[in-house]
């Protein structure tokens, strides 16, 4: 439903360097691939989704691959894409900051799930 919204904010992105980057342009093949990525981006963020459903598997596992699989299409397509440099320092930097807000964001997920299934036991005892 949403995934229209990454070229939208692709094209944003593009429209504010271009008015703030002196000699700032893009080819057309550069503008189409980062189109395509963000595409990439939302139909796995979607996907993966899958891992977490999967009740065989313990926490760790599902969000270890849930991870890995998310930060695998991420880092690629930020190298591919020219929007991180191919080096090691710069590398490290986004693994940092992409672990960091991954881990923000499903210690937040995981306490209002758990918040929210005790507020529901309540209700049903």
């Amino acid at each position: 439903m949403f995934g229209g919204f990454g070229p939208v904010v692709v094209g944003i992105i593009f429209s504010v360097l271009q008015h703030t980057v002196e000699d700032f342009s893009l080819l057309g093949t550069e503008v189409l691939l980062a189109i395509l990525s963000t595409y990439l981006l939302a139909f796995v963020q979607a996907g993966a989704s899958v891992f977490n459903q999967i009740e065989s598997w313990s926490l760790p596992k599902s969000l270890g691959i849930h991870l890995l699989t998310l930060y695998i299409v991420y880092v690629g397509c930020y190298i591919l894409n020219s929007w991180i440099p191919f080096e090691p320092i710069m590398i490290l930097i986004f693994t940092a900051v992409f672990l960091s807000v991954y881990l923000v964001v499903w210690t937040i997920v995981y306490l209002s799930v758990r918040a929210a299934t005790k507020k529901l036991n309540k209700k049903i005892n």
